[in-house]
């Protein structure tokens, strides 16, 4: 298997099984969040996050474009704005933004890949803004794609707290 094919199958099942959880959710559970503990996101903020966490920053590592304002170095940015508390982040509106969202992330994830090729995928050495150490493009992909499913698998906890009809078989069937 190549670097191409075990990405490409990751993604499907990633988004395929992460878009099934989504049509779970109700607009009217965007403004959820689990009742203990602090620094939890909304199920509209987790929303917002997991419809861009694969593809925009793969197109980080291929492309070096990582959607920050002109003149923004995220490798300066301290570290909470790195990564804010989750009060700070941005939420989704609905269901069906997230859902299109979603898609919209994954076809930007295949774009990358097929974008950077084989050859680039191997042997390509980058690192990411919250990383300073270089490790070959394939893996950084593959990290990413580990992120959105790390998500996923939130997803799935939020909807199982909420006492939504989830199962294992939701976070591995789609």
């Amino acid at each position: 298997m190549t670097w191409m094919e075990l990405l490409k199958t990751q993604i499907e099942s990633a988004y395929r099984t992460t878009d099934g959880l989504i049509a779970l959710v109700t607009d009217e559970d965007l403004d959820w969040k689990p009742s203990t503990g602090d620094n939890w996101m909304t199920m509209g903020q987790l929303l917002q996050h997991v419809s861009d966490a694969c593809g925009a920053p793969c197109k980080g590592f291929v492309t070096g474009d990582w959607g920050m304002p002109e003149g923004v170095d995220l490798s300066e940015l301290p570290p909470e704005e790195m990564l804010p508390p989750a009060e700070k982040l941005p939420a989704i509106e609905s269901v069906a933004e997230a859902k299109r969202l979603l898609a919209e992330d994954k076809a930007v994830a295949l774009k990358m890949i097929d974008q950077s090729g084989e050859e680039d995928l191997v042997n390509r050495k980058v690192n990411a803004p919250w990383d300073p150490r270089e490790r070959p493009l394939g893996r950084q992909l593959l990290q990413m794609i580990a992120h959105l499913e790390g998500h996923k698998a939130q997803l799935f906890y939020y909807l199982k707290l909420q006492g939504k009809p989830v199962n294992t078989g939701h976070l591995w069937s789609g």
